[in-house]
């Protein structure tokens, strides 16, 4: 009935699983001890209760063997309950450690990201000059100031001049397009789709090319 290390999980790599495997065995080794406690009050004799009569005889209205087994087997489950207890205990020890750790460095891959992304982010091939208040720039986000490094197709590799971007714009009226601009330092994506509107032109704002 003793627990085994061939038993234990490996409490260096230890999982919710491995703590819910342990708490069956404390469930299991519970169900027997009640088991045994219940043939002892079956007998009516708890476990303390005397085996002798009065006279020093063994008692003849009881099943000493049945007594003597369960009583054996109730000290032996109780050590292994204990055993286990400490097991359980150790192993929601690690088992939070083992979480808080992982929350730990997500929380410090978060806090690096933005200086990653500062790193990686290309260069800009146009600013935003002027967005008129209504119109469908001002509607997607677009702010005076954003350096724009994608306008649909096109990006700060196969830019060339401003008729790129006119050209886009031309063909997609009515059409979503994904524009990416540096803001504060850091990337902002959003959806632009050219439209007419109260004013001039499908975005309602001035963009100006970036001097390389």
């Amino acid at each position: 009935m003793k627990m085994t290390e061939e038993n234990s999980p490996e409490m260096s790599n230890i999982t919710i699983d491995d703590v819910n495997a342990l708490i069956k065995k404390k469930d299991e080794i519970e169900e027997q001890i009640k088991a045994y406690f219940d043939v002892l009050e079956d007998q009516g004799v708890g476990i303390e209760g005397p085996l002798v009569d009065a006279e020093g005889y063994p008692r003849a209205d009881v099943n000493l063997y049945q007594i003597r087994t369960a009583r054996h087997n109730i000290s032996c489950l109780q050590n292994d309950h204990k055993a286990i207890m400490a097991e359980i205990e150790e192993a929601l020890h690690k088992l939070h450690a083992c979480e808080k750790a992982k929350r730990d460095q997500n929380q410090a891959e978060t806090s690096e990201e933005p200086m990653e992304q500062e790193v990686t982010l290309p260069p800009p091939f146009a600013r935003v000059d002027t967005v008129t208040e209504g119109s469908p720039a001002s509607a997607a986000g677009l702010r005076v100031g954003d350096e724009v490094i994608e306008f649909g197709s096109v990006n700060t590799k196969n830019f060339q001049n401003l008729q790129n971007i006119a050209s886009v714009v031309q063909h997609s009226e009515g059409k979503a397009l994904r524009v990416g601009v540096i803001r504060s330092g850091q990337k902002v994506q959003m959806t632009l789709t050219p439209q007419r509107w109260s004013g001039r032109g499908l975005l309602g704002c001035n963009i100006l090319p970036v001097q390389r």
